[in-house]
């Protein structure tokens, strides 16, 4: 899901971010982020308590960044439905404040937010497993690299062949870690969300619960790119599908990155994320292209890791970046199985905790990264990897090429 990550991440910035259940649950640990206020217990209270006097309306408005004079002042009613925003003060301000920044119709953005219904069951999964749950690569590898999926990959690789080798020729990205993206992040559109984008958007946007580092001017920025995609394909907001973080479509992009990103990969004149598996693969494909991927360079080299100590702690230093070459991990100590063609290429020492037992090392290549743009986890990227190695054998077995 583009943008935006709730897996076992690393410590660098993502671009993207591709969301579906709160699969990290088994496989790593967030230590929890400074308290933030509560979300009201009391929905209807809260309200009915959400309605300030004019000067305090002129107040929200200020400290949103919407000026007074462009704020109509009044009372709303109160609220008869506690999971609805038409009756919330700081709501209108943000529609208003979203029409500016996105230049949409203010009436339009107001009339669409008033539609928007608060979710309990987001706030719920956007929040990070409990502390001291540990990392276990093995465990999380088994969610994605198992059967179901394998199978399904192998089937869609049958169906999608031909628009699998155009996006590889057209991109340079590999079929294989097409495959590999979709099947971790929907199974190939078997599983794409059942929250409306709008709910999904508009709950973390105004009641981000407490307990993790607050993202609500993340999801306010994906609200309003939300409507702005909207109103230029003229969808309605109302019928677009979501995970629980607002990410869309078979490769769960966020609604940025639909605007940056998608591409109308069949031809029919329009992008359709969930029903054209062409145009998800095609956009996979533009997305990692333009996240630096290397055509013909692998996503990663098996490696034993020089033993504990200042040399293998300053390989770990980095993360996931790539920053040493083959020449200097060698000469620090770590065996890799394979060289890179370019003697100047740069590698990253990528640790994967693995519960109680041995740690997992690979060293991740720019390919690597460029994956981990589009969720920021090495777990991620490695069961992406590994997934589309698998559907590709089984390709390979059955005598399934890409002509």
């Amino acid at each position: 899901m583009p943008l935006f990550s709730l897996r076992p991440r690393s410590r660098h910035h993502p671009l993207a971010f591709a969301l579906g259940l709160p699969l990290w649950l088994a496989a790593c640990a967030h230590a929890p982020s400074p308290d933030l206020p509560a979300p009201p217990a009391n929905l209807a209270q809260a309200a009915a308590t959400a309605v300030p006097a004019a000067s305090e309306t002129q107040g929200v408005a200020q400290a949103q960044g919407v000026g007074p004079a462009q704020v109509t002042i009044q009372t709303l009613p109160a609220n008869p439905e506690p999971d609805s925003y038409a009756f919330r003060e700081d709501a209108r301000v943000l529609a208003q404040q979203l029409a500016q920044q996105q230049a949409l119709d203010p009436a339009w953005a107001w009339q669409t937010l008033q539609r928007a219904k608060f979710k309990e069951s987001v706030t719920r999964f956007i929040m990070p497993p409990p502390a001291g749950t540990a990392k276990n690569w093995t465990a999380y590898r088994a969610r994605f690299v198992e059967p179901i999926r394998i199978r399904a990959g192998l089937q869609f690789w049958r169906e999608q062949r031909e628009n699998l080798s155009r996006a590889e020729l057209t991109y340079g990205v590999p079929a294989s870690v097409i495959v590999g993206v979709l099947g971790v992040e929907t199974i190939y559109g078997r599983q794409m969300g059942s929250f409306r984008a709008l709910d999904a958007l508009a709950t973390l946007s105004l009641d981000f619960p407490r307990g993790r580092s607050d993202r609500s001017e993340f999801f306010r920025s994906e609200l309003g790119q939300l409507l702005k995609w909207c109103q230029q394909t003229s969808t309605s907001p109302d019928s677009v599908m979501a995970s629980y973080a607002g990410a869309v479509g078979m490769p769960q992009f966020m609604p940025s990155s639909i605007l940056r990103f998608a591409v109308d990969f069949d031809g029919d004149g329009r992008i359709d994320l969930t029903r054209s598996a062409a145009d998800a693969i095609g956009s996979v494909a533009h997305y990692l292209a333009r996240q630096g991927w290397v055509s013909g360079l692998p996503g990663y080299y098996e490696v034993r890791p020089p033993a504990p100590g200042l040399a293998l702690q300053q390989l770990l230093e980095p993360d996931i970046l790539p920053t040493f070459t083959a020449e200097e991990m060698t000469r620090a100590g770590a065996t890799l199985a394979g060289q890179p063609e370019s003697q100047e290429a740069k590698l990253a020492l990528v640790a994967l905790q693995n519960g109680e037992g041995p740690t997992v090392y690979v060293a991740g290549t720019a390919n690597f990264y460029a994956v981990t743009r589009y969720n920021q986890s090495s777990y991620y990227a490695l069961a992406v990897l590994q997934l589309g190695e698998a559907v590709q054998r089984e390709a390979e077995r059955v005598n399934l090429t890409l002509k």
